[in-house]
């Protein structure tokens, strides 16, 4: 029997309410109805496939409050006459116009729910417009902390931008804030006091005078974009041009840095932009943005991925703020926001998780590709003492993998930890040549699309020929790591692997004689094989680029 949109909403209606009070996050957080209207794919969300977005805010600094509109171009997906969008309360609907009217909404914490005078048909192409004003949520310590930034350069020029990752675009603008449905394209039009320069995402297509001492930039963005990676800079901005002979053809390169900044900002940049693009066209193909080209822009926070672009705060030192996380010294001869932030048009930007749980085939990948950074730059044994370096912080106490449905990430291990798990696979596949195809084989087979990652899983597992099921089970699903527990006897190693996962059985590589390395292949059950004279409790070790705890048997 067929079911309407309308009747299926009404049995999610009853398992929100149930999840809103029976799911716990690790800790004494509880879940609210409204997290899971934030984070649940519901029918009223289903029903709609966004096409494309034209945002059309004005940015009132004075007074630090927005006002504008959003018009939703969608296709109907199945039969519905109501759907939800998303805005924070504090934000005032103004109306919901639709084919010259307005129509009916109802409010529910930051979600939105719009009722139509009739049935729109699946397959139908339509579209409604959402116009907005208040005052957006002020950043408290961006961009971990999400909002507005109201800032001041150091002649007293505004400085403004936007960072809303996790918390979500709905902070600022009206839109279907689920990373799963990315608009296929976008324009982007943001109003300002007319002294000032407007950066945006995409290219820029006019600049137009406005009433009041304002004027109107409008930016396309002719790919998919996410919500979150939509962002704008307000300031005054010195700019210049240059081009990258890339794999795709020439990529157009913009940067845009404060113009009391611009005299060291061109030399710093300069000196790492073009060799991160060529060290990650090798690693992971080709640039995914060549129609929107490539923007560093400086911001007035530490940086984000802000698709096409990137935001930069690094105040033009080498390292992260000056400092190696890595503390090996490998670290302090590039610019970390430069690296990191870029390294996220490709993992994030391009290949973007369905649910923020998954957040980690974000960050674990991008922070990795700082290894690969290093190793393209310094060689394979820096890379690898890179990232070994970065274990110091991991705190390994939950599991990077979040709770689904209510709009919550994993542990912060999904960084570094994440990185480490990619490199524990790297020495599996144990051909670099292979996992690099991997790697860009993940840029080209999810091209601009929206992932779980059991998709990612299943990839590499098939790509590499490995059996990682459980590797992935044990390093993502649960807080700790593989324990290899061990005791030498009479010439003979016992080992065994200690874990969450049943029938764990990643190979490993341990000393069976002493400074060479073997593979050995534990199992949760005790397994014995011989080993040199030279190796005893005290000086046996496991390859160190294997991110493993070991333990000698009591």
């Amino acid at each position: 029997m067929k079911k309407t949109c309308l009747t299926i909403a009404l049995a999610f209606i009853l398992m929100l309410s149930f999840q809103a009070n029976a799911q716990l996050l690790r800790g004494n957080r509880q879940f609210t109805k409204a997290d899971t209207l934030r984070g649940m794919l519901t029918p009223l969300r289903t029903c709609y496939d966004i096409n494309y977005y034209h945002l059309d805010v004005k940015i009132d600094i004075d007074n630090q409050s927005v006002s504008g509109s959003n018009l939703f171009a969608f296709t109907a997906t199945q039969d519905f006459n109501k759907l939800q969008f998303d805005l924070f309360e504090n934000l005032k609907v103004e109306r919901v116009e639709y084919k010259g009217k307005s129509v009916p909404f109802t409010r529910e914490a930051n979600a939105v729910f719009v009722t139509f005078p009739s049935t729109l048909k699946k397959g139908s192409k339509d579209n409604f417009t959402v116009f907005y004003s208040g005052k957006p949520r002020v950043a408290k310590n961006p961009p971990w902390d999400g909002g507005f930034i109201f800032e001041k350069d150091k002649s007293g020029n505004p400085f403004v931008s936007v960072a809303c990752q996790g918390l979500g675009a709905s902070v600022w603008w009206p839109n279907k804030d689920h990373q799963s449905d990315e608009v296929d394209s976008m324009l982007i039009s943001v109003s300002a006091p007319k002294d000032l320069d407007i950066i945006a995402n995409g290219r820029l297509r006019s600049i137009k005078p406005q009433k009041d001492g304002y004027k109107q930039a409008n930016w396309f963005v002719s790919n998919p974009i996410n919500n979150y990676n939509v962002a704008f800079y307000i300031g005054k901005y010195a700019h210049w041009t240059d081009t990258y002979d890339g794999e795709k053809g020439k990529l157009s390169l913009d940067f845009w840095s404060l113009k009391e900044d611009s005299a060291k900002a061109r030399p710093h940049w300069d000196a790492d932009v073009k060799t991160m693009l060529k060290a990650f066209e090798y690693w992971f193909g080709p640039y995914p943005w060549y129609k929107d080209g490539y923007k560093l822009v400086q911001a007035p926070h530490l940086g984000m991925e802000h698709q096409s672009a990137v935001a930069y705060g690094n105040e033009f030192k080498k390292g992260y703020r000056g400092g190696d996380l890595s503390r090996t010294g490998h670290g302090l001869s590039w610019d970390y926001i430069i690296v990191h932030e870029s390294g996220h048009e490709w993992f994030g930007n391009n290949i973007t998780s369905k649910d923020i749980a998954d957040m980690w085939v974000h960050e674990g990948f991008t922070d990795y590709s700082e290894t690969l950074f290093v190793d393209y730059t310094q060689g394979k044994k820096a890379g690898n003492e890179y990232v070994i370096g970065l274990r110091r912080g991991i705190g390994n106490r939950s599991p990077i993998i979040g709770p689904y449905n209510v709009n919550q990430e994993g542990s912060q291990d999904m960084y570094n930890k994440g990185s480490n798990i990619i490199h524990t696979i790297r020495q599996l596949v144990d051909n670099d040549e292979k996992f690099r195809q991997i790697l860009r084989g993940l840029g080209s087979t999810f091209y601009h699309q929206t992932v779980t990652t059991k998709q990612i899983e299943d990839y590499i597992a098939q790509k590499s020929g490995l059996k990682l099921d459980k590797v992935f089970d044990q390093y993502l699903r649960y807080s700790k790591i593989p324990t290899l527990e061990y005791k030498i006897s009479d010439g003979k190693l016992a080992y065994r692997w200690v874990t969450d996962v049943k029938d764990f059985d990643m190979p490993v590589k341990v000393s069976l004689k002493a400074d060479t390395y073997s593979l050995i292949y534990p199992t949760n059950e005790w397994k014995s094989i011989a080993v040199d004279p030279s190796v005893n409790n005290d000086n046996f070790k496991a390859e160190q680029n294997f991110y493993i705890n070991i333990k000698k048997a009591e």
